[in-house]
């Protein structure tokens, strides 16, 4: 699939590739695809440089407050559904969905579906975030849903994928939160896995409203094809929603 998957005079979606920046490899390749070294590129939101999948980047300062504004939004509306907050509840304009591969299936420290709610402490020092019982300085709270959607058997262990909404946009969240239970991301040798390769983590869905138009944008992506997402082939149906 194409690096740039729509695109109009105020945004511009990407499905990043594995190994580039978010905050800087796309957007020197955005320019670089513009041919325009000085563009405007916008970070609305970020991906580890190990993941893949859908990000929107605003071309305009205009755009990337209308943006951001619906990203600060969201998650004043998760924090209400998922009672970390009194309010009415409300639906997110801005929406992320991921797919993750996770080792095992369920068990008593992973459910097949639920919300995963944590403290993560992040230490820049070491380049890590580690899961902490309470709160106190430097430590922010982590919520995702999730529902292990299939699994599938490798010879020596079982996997299974899992569909994840973020209600939190913290560091490493998704890669903390499955391997603090056990359940460690397929290639996160960073957070256990024993496996080689990226880091089986896709940005598959993303849905905001036109900063412009005010028009409900849905992007979605397939499964990859490549290993170990191709386990999945025949066994996963897809629940991305548009």
């Amino acid at each position: 699939m194409s690096f740039i998957v729509y695109e109009d005079a105020a945004l511009v979606v990407v499905n990043k590739p594995a190994g580039l920046t978010s905050e800087e490899g796309v957007p020197a390749k955005l320019r670089e695809f513009w041919g325009k070294p000085d563009a405007y590129a916008g970070v609305i939101h970020r991906l580890d440089t190990g993941v893949t999948g859908l990000m929107v980047y605003a071309k305009t300062p205009e755009a990337a407050s209308a943006l951001s504004r619906q990203v600060t939004r969201s998650q004043e509306a998760y924090a209400v559904q998922d009672g970390r907050a009194e309010g009415t509840p409300a639906q997110p304009p801005f929406v992320k969905q991921y797919r993750a591969i996770v080792a095992g299936g369920p068990d008593e420290l992973l459910a097949a579906e639920g919300i995963l709610q944590d403290y993560l402490f992040k230490d820049s020092r070491k380049g890590r975030v580690f899961p902490v019982k309470r709160p106190r300085k430097g430590v922010r709270e982590a919520v995702l849903e999730y529902r292990l959607a299939a699994q599938a058997e490798t010879g020596q262990e079982t996997l299974s994928l899992a569909d994840i909404t973020l209600h939190t946009g913290r560091t490493h969240q998704i890669r903390v939160q499955f391997a603090s239970r056990k359940h460690p991301l397929w290639g996160d040798g960073k957070y256990g896995s024993r496996c080689k390769g990226n880091i089986a983590l896709q940005s598959a869905g993303l849905r905001f409203v036109h900063p412009v138009t005010g028009k409900p944008m849905a992007f979605t992506l397939p499964l990859p094809e490549e290993g170990p997402w191709n386990l999945f082939g025949e066994n996963y149906g897809a629940t991305i929603q548009n």
